[in-house]
């Protein structure tokens, strides 16, 4: 069964539109750049009351501060190359990435070593304009953007 996962498009209009993205940690992705980066997301838990509360606590478990407060906009869903479907809501705001605590996870490294190993969720973050963001992103994942430019224009 796939899994299905809920995200937080966090924008800010500087200059110009610019989303808050993360590059993800762990050693598969520590030496890729393009298409190694992803919106703050992860699987819903018992206690989320709803997708938006779990995509609002993925958030604040991978970056270590709270989503931002604001008028969340469902971009509704994508489906991913490995096959995870993603949800995602936008808010605007512009949050201090001073604050930037990343979670971690733990998993076997080496290959059946037997060692587990610990890694940041998330191992950096950064604002980045829409032409630069699709080339970070999981590609499947600039749908979001395309949606949100359109929903920006309306």
């Amino acid at each position: 069964m796939a899994q299905h996962t809920e995200a937080v498009v966090v924008f800010r209009r500087i200059a110009a539109l610019e989303v808050l993205i993360g590059h993800m940690g762990g050693p598969f992705w520590t030496h890729r750049d393009e298409h190694a980066w992803s919106f703050p997301k992860g699987l819903p838990e018992p206690g989320d009351t709803d997708a938006l509360s779990t995509a609002r606590r993925e958030f604040a478990e991978e970056l270590g501060f709270d989503a931002p407060a604001g008028d969340y906009v469902d971009l509704g869903e994508v489906q991913q190359a490995g096959g995870k479907t993603v949800r995602a809501w936008a808010v605007e705001a512009d949050p201090d990435l001073q604050d930037f605590v990343p979670g971690h996870f733990a998993m076997p490294w080496p290959p059946r070593s037997g060692r587990m190993q610990s890694y940041p969720e998330l191992d950096k973050v950064a604002w980045v304009g829409a032409v630069q963001a699709r080339t970070l992103l999981v590609k499947a994942q600039s749908a979001f953007l395309d949606r949100l430019e359109e929903l920006l224009q309306d």
